[in-house]
């Protein structure tokens, strides 16, 4: 239910964020354990904050993350797959490349539900 509701209001929140150059809050992407493929209500995420962010100029940041489980280095491998995703999905959407910024974030503690942290955040403004 909690992911619906962000779902809903992460295209306007992108889209004023692009309009500043100051950070704003996150849309977020979810993946499936130990996959960087874009699927399913994933790429309509993608989809829907790269026509917010084509409304600004400024940066988009896209953070990629893992959780805990497996070894570090093949967490932050993942975690950059996972970005470079969702970057070539943002620029495959019109998104300028010299916009768009990776960071990998490698491997971090399970949040409230596993789940939630293999994921990759798209922000605007840095």
């Amino acid at each position: 239910m909690r992911r619906r509701h962000l779902l809903a209001a992460a295209p306007a929140l992108l889209a004023a964020a692009c309009a500043t150059e100051a950070p704003r809050p996150a849309v977020t992407v979810f993946f499936t354990e130990d996959s960087a493929t874009l699927e399913g209500e994933a790429i309509e995420v993608v989809r829907r904050a790269a026509a917010a962010a084509r409304q600004g100029t400024g940066p988009v940041t896209v953070l990629g993350f893992a959780g805990p489980a497996g070894s570090t280095a093949q967490n932050r491998a993942l975690s950059e797959a996972r970005a470079q995703a969702v970057a070539d999905a943002l620029a495959a959407n019109g998104v300028a490349r010299d916009r768009i910024r990776i960071v990998a974030r490698g491997p971090v503690p399970f949040e409230a539900v596993p789940t939630e942290s293999r994921r990759v955040e798209i922000r605007a403004g840095g």
